[in-house]
């Protein structure tokens, strides 16, 4: 009997092990997050295994048909956490205590791993200060400027988000105000993420990280762009006509 239920707890360990999300030990202080709430999206490309998490926010659940509801959320979590270490997901309110109340609602399954967004307002800020108190991990979002990281950093918050694209669109020059926020908080040896956002392109992608960026998060069409190389698919697939005729031979 005994030797019996060993085994059962030992079956259970293993596929709790099997179904925890895994953390490669080269990837050190770079942290890249899938922007979608799009589950089909997140089966296809999460296993790459080059995710530390996800993201999404009301607008992207609209778009992925999710309500936007704390249940919804928290079975979203539950099946990103199986993948990622981070579910990060957008409190909402009219005021800064129903942002608090969501943003406790929404975290409650594990606090370790589902972060809370909430806009940089003054609303929004008095709710991330409270849900910090409260032991919640907390992203500012909707950041449209580089004096906006001074507030981050003050708040002594995890992540910032600014939005490249989006400023770009509005006649800023969105890849200098994300640079500028990532010197503020070095030159302020703040420990928040600059967690570039609004990314439109692979490329965009590639010059933030020279410039100095390491957190980012993007849609599934930049993150297979990243795939998209015609030169190591036409090796690939030479690697795999030349293993055909090396099996063949005698």
């Amino acid at each position: 009997m005994i030797r019996g239920r060993l085994t059962r707890v030992l079956s259970a360990a293993l596929m709790l092990l099997e179904s925890c999300a895994f953390t490669p030990p080269h990837r050190m202080e770079n942290r890249l997050f899938l922007d979608t709430a799009d589950t089909a999206e997140w089966r296809s490309l999460l296993p790459t295994g080059m995710f530390h998490g996800v993201t999404c926010n009301p607008t992207l659940l609209e778009r992925a048909n999710e309500t936007c509801t704390v249940s919804n959320l928290h079975k979203l979590a539950a099946e990103a956490l199986a993948y990622t270490n981070e579910f990060m997901c957008q409190s909402w309110g009219s005021d800064s205590q129903e942002m608090y109340d969501n943003g406790m609602k929404i975290s409650e399954p594990d606090r370790d791993k589902i972060v809370i967004k909430v806009p940089v307002t003054k609303e929004g800020t008095v709710a991330a200060t409270q849900l910090q108190k409260s032991g919640v991990r907390i992203c500012l979002t909707a950041c449209y400027g580089s004096k906006q990281a001074l507030v981050a950093a003050g708040m002594g918050v995890e992540y910032i988000a600014p939005y490249l694209g989006r400023m770009t669109d509005n006649g800023k020059n969105g890849f200098d105000e994300c640079v500028k926020m990532q010197q503020i908080v070095d030159g302020l040896q703040a420990d928040t993420r600059i967690l570039a956002a609004s990314i439109r392109d692979a490329e965009s992608l590639a010059d933030l990280a020279v410039a100095g960026l390491d957190t980012f998060t993007f849609s599934p069409d930049v993150a297979r762009q990243l795939f998209d190389e015609p030169l190591t698919l036409s090796a690939a697939e030479e690697f795999e006509k030349a293993a055909a005729r090396g099996s063949q031979t005698l």
